[in-house]
C-alpha cells in the first residue's frame, strides 16, 4: 500500500477553523484513502475524515502539520488534500 506525506505550515490567522476543516475532512472523505492528520511532525495523527478530530488539534497560525495519505493514489491525494487546506486559507 502506497503511502505519502506531507508537511504543511499554517498561515492562517486563524488556524484551521470549521469551514477549511469540514472542506479538508470532505476531501479526505471523498479520497477513499486512510489520511491523519497531526498537528507536529513525528506525533500520533488523529482521523482526518472526522471534522470533530481535525478541530480538536487546535491548530493555529504558524503551526506546522504532518498529514500522512494511505492508499492507491497516495502522492496525488496528498497534494489534492494539501491544496483544499491551503485554499481556504
Amino acid at each position: 500500500m502506497a503511502t505519502a506525506t506531507r508537511t504543511v505550515h499554517i498561515e492562517d490567522p486563524v488556524g484551521i477553523h470549521a469551514r477549511p476543516a469540514s472542506a479538508f475532512t470532505q476531501a479526505v472523505a471523498a479520497s477513499g484513502c486512510s489520511v491523519t492528520i497531526s498537528k507536529q511532525p513525528g506525533t500520533p495523527g488523529v482521523d482526518a475524515a472526522s471534522v470533530l478530530m481535525v478541530m480538536s488539534l487546535g491548530v493555529q497560525q504558524h503551526d506546522t502539520i504532518e498529514i500522512v495519505v494511505e492508499g492507491d493514489g497516495a502522492e496525488a491525494v496528498a497534494d489534492g488534500l494539501v491544496k483544499t487546506l491551503l485554499a481556504s486559507e
